[in-house]
């Protein structure tokens, strides 16, 4: 398979981590303690489900189809399958990074208002927060990056969002890499924990407005609502 959509065969694990990680997220949101959900508990990871259900569907399809595709109708039918998977990834990224602000939005107004729960209850809801928001932004960078999987194919080849260090490496048994999954999960991690670029620098504007995003609502998790939670068990 040499065409450009075979792609999504050839690293289907990274498709697959990402559906995953939207389900850790589902979880994460339905073990939160306190009240910090836009209308009942189920709702968002009810709408969340709803759109990864379909979008795993077509993933699967089209997996199943490139192995098989040779005529130009089928590659073009392909072609429409990732397009739609694309366009409804980046709505789920979208309604789960507003579920998460709103979540945290309610925890500050909490803390503010003191009417907060216990210190315990307090320190899970803002590991859980973090947690979501790195994996939310790995799933940002992963589907924005030119050169990840999930815009091979359906946009010109560009300038990469990330520069990666085995971008820089001379090697010729690495050119040609594209990041994984994993690496933007690293890179979300780091970026969440430095509150700032680690070995992986942002070469767009998009990018480095993605990295500062998800280094405030780190920063505002950790330095507000841990650092009360910790002085409530003091």
């Amino acid at each position: 398979m040499r065409h450009e959509h075979a792609i999504i065969h050839h690293r289907g694990l990274d498709f697959w981590s990402a559906r995953a990680a939207v389900l850790v997220i589902i979880c994460l949101q339905l073990l939160v303690i306190n009240d910090l959900s836009f209308g009942p508990r189920w709702l968002a990871p009810a709408i969340e489900a709803a759109l990864l259900l379909p979008l795993s569907i077509a993933t699967a399809w089209t997996q199943v189809a490139t192995q098989t595709a040779v005529e130009h109708d089928q590659w073009y039918a392909i072609g429409r399958f990732r397009v739609f998977i694309r366009r409804m990834a980046l709505v789920m990224t979208g309604v789960i990074s507003i579920v998460n602000c709103g979540s945290l939005a309610f925890l500050v107004r909490a803390l503010l208002g003191g009417h907060a729960g216990p210190g315990t209850t307090l320190l899970v809801d803002a590991l859980n927060i973090w947690v979501t928001n790195v994996i939310v932004f790995a799933l940002w960078f992963w589907s924005t990056d030119r050169g990840g999987p999930p815009t091979c194919g359906l946009v010109k080849r560009a300038q990469a969002d990330f520069l990666f260090p085995q971008m820089t490496l001379p090697d010729r048994e690495i050119q040609g890499w594209l990041p994984g999954f994993v690496d933007y999960v690293f890179l979300a991690f780091t970026n969440a924990t430095a509150f700032s670029p680690t070995d992986t620098l942002p070469l767009t504007q998009r990018a480095k407005v993605l990295m500062m995003a998800e280094a405030m609502i780190s920063l505002l998790t950790i330095a507000l609502v841990a650092a009360r939670a910790v002085n409530i068990l003091a």
